[in-house]
């Protein structure tokens, strides 16, 4: 059977960068006005009044310090609080497209490849900009690429399946390159009033080829050793945004049709379910978790990343072992993991065995084992 490798990795970052004392203060600014409009009500008792958030607190409960976003205007104007992006004519690049391109055009860079190449295009994102035409097949187009595309969604673990996805068809010989991309607009669906969540995403966009091993040119390349992919039905992070919502005359705006989590439950059901899986993706494949040099995790928490790789590897992660990008890019959903990759790969020795790992919605949590090759 025909060997997969990771050849090319990119990374899009967007312009504008929002730190969390920025953030605080806006939202502090909505806390002020809302609770002054209610006073009345606040006083008598019938209504709760709301809380300040705090850098401290952000950091305390998430590790993150600050996040690249698309707008950060619209974000920080107390008024508004979500981002501001206009609408594009139809035969514009559409925003995930535009992201797309220059994440791709890295990444193809790195693999030394031809976009026309490429057999197969993934786009794979917790949030299309639009149920069709398909972004992946205007991304293969627009970058002049051949074969198929298709679009895929699986929440935070979008890259991971789509990893899979695309080694599979190489292995098969369905495709000779693919190209993953995770175009991520997080912040068009985080409830920048909520105090539990407000602080929690941020924008990015990746980029990474996967092609034969024998058609592979980079130097340097990473042998995918195999995927272990696992779902379970969960309510605990949710998105009721929908077509459907037209039909069921629902406010297109209330909370439940933005990014909806109750962490505390997520924190204590999704460790150990990301944890074992780790585990028995090594066992299945008789390596050791001693053998691991890096663990790409999805970058959710810092707590959970710490605690997942705690019992992985029976032991606190080394400096650099296990990588936190989310201090400075928040969460950025699928596309994650992959920056984690993507920043973190280079310094490795060939032979060196790591892990990138996503998780989220759903339940859903993927295992993709890499060896580095040169």
């Amino acid at each position: 059977m025909t060997h997969a490798v990771i050849t090319g990795t990119g990374l899009y970052t967007p312009p504008h960068a929002i730190d969390n004392e920025a953030l605080v203060t806006a939202f502090n600014h909505w806390v002020d006005a809302e609770n002054s409009r209610h006073a009345e009500a606040i006083e008598r008792g019938d209504r709760e009044p709301l809380l300040h958030s705090s850098s401290e607190f952000i950091v305390k409960a998430s590790g993150i310090y600050s996040r690249y976003v698309l707008d950060a205007e619209g974000i920080l104007d107390p008024g508004r609080m979500r981002p501001r992006l206009d609408e594009r004519a139809n035969d514009a690049h559409s925003i995930q497209c535009e992201m797309g391109l220059a994440a791709s055009h890295e990444a193809l860079e790195r693999a030394q490849v031809e976009a026309r190449e490429i057999d197969l295009v993934i786009v794979a994102c917790s949030n299309l900009e639009r149920p069709y035409p398909a972004v992946a097949v205007e991304l293969q187009a627009a970058l002049g690429a051949s074969g198929h595309a298709f679009d895929m969604n699986v929440a935070c673990s979008s890259a991971t399946f789509a990893i899979d996805v695309a080694a599979n068809a190489v292995r098969s010989g369905g495709a000779r390159r693919a190209l993953v991309v995770n175009p991520e607009i997080c912040s068009a669906h985080l409830n920048f009033r909520d105090r539990d969540s407000h602080f929690i995403f941020g924008d990015a966009c990746t980029a990474l080829v996967v092609e034969a091993d024998d058609v592979a040119r980079a130097d340097s390349r990473f042998a995918i050793l195999g995927s272990k992919l696992t779902t379970r039905y969960s309510n605990a992070i949710r998105n009721n945004s929908g077509f459907l919502n037209r039909i069921t005359d629902s406010d297109p705006l209330a909370g439940d049709k933005l990014f909806v989590q109750e962490g505390r439950r997520v924190f204590k059901e999704v460790c150990p379910l990301v944890a074992q899986l780790i585990a028995d993706h090594l066992d299945e494949l008789e390596l050791a978790a001693d053998d691991l040099s890096r663990l790409w995790l999805h970058q959710a928490n810092r707590h959970m990343n710490d605690l997942i790789a705690r019992r992985v590897l029976g032991r606190d992660p080394d400096v650099d072992q296990s990588p936190i990008i989310l201090d400075r890019y928040a969460n950025t959903s699928s596309a994650g993991s992959i920056i984690a990759f993507h920043l973190h790969r280079d310094d490795l020795p060939a032979g060196a065995l790591g892990v990138v790992c996503s998780f989220g919605a759903g339940y859903s949590a993927g295992s993709i084992m890499l060896r580095k090759v040169s």
